[in-house]
């Protein structure tokens, strides 16, 4: 069955590791095949992940997106989440089922966990300013 996405004016898709960007109006194709695809307002850029989750959030778009690399992609992703584990143990709920995902070839759905999880890190982060801003 074939996916149909609709681009707004402007928007970025990656479709199979290739990033497209619509032109100045909207538009709209389907995919017959199954094939990694990521909407813009999925898709960080190496400049965003700049906290642990993001570069975790990070690790596991390139596994969705670049097969070619999974063995390497696999490698950083361990790397990030025990350093996690070790400084925010109360994300481990998280890691656990991302993780799971993870090693059940599930990159997409590990990739919407994910996103959870730099929710419940920015989450922790605002509420440590909050505090820190009490004192």
């Amino acid at each position: 069955m074939a996916l149909k996405i609709t681009l707004k004016p402007g928007e970025k898709i990656i479709v199979g590791g290739a990033v497209i960007k619509n032109g100045k109006t909207g538009a709209n194709f389907l995919v017959e095949n199954n094939v990694p695809f990521l909407r813009q307002k999925d898709i960080m850029t190496e400049k965003e992940a700049n906290t642990p989750c993001r570069r975790i959030y990070l690790a596991i778009q390139l596994m969705y997106i670049d097969g070619g690399n999974l063995a390497a992609h696999h490698n950083t992703y361990w790397n990030l989440v025990r350093d996690l584990i070790k400084a925010a143990p109360s994300t481990l709920a998280f890691v656990d089922r991302i993780s799971d995902l993870i090693l059940n070839n599930q990159y997409y759905q590990a990739l919407k966990f994910a996103k959870k999880l730099t929710g419940y890190e920015e989450e922790a982060i605002r509420h440590v300013r909050s505090s820190a801003g009490n004192l």
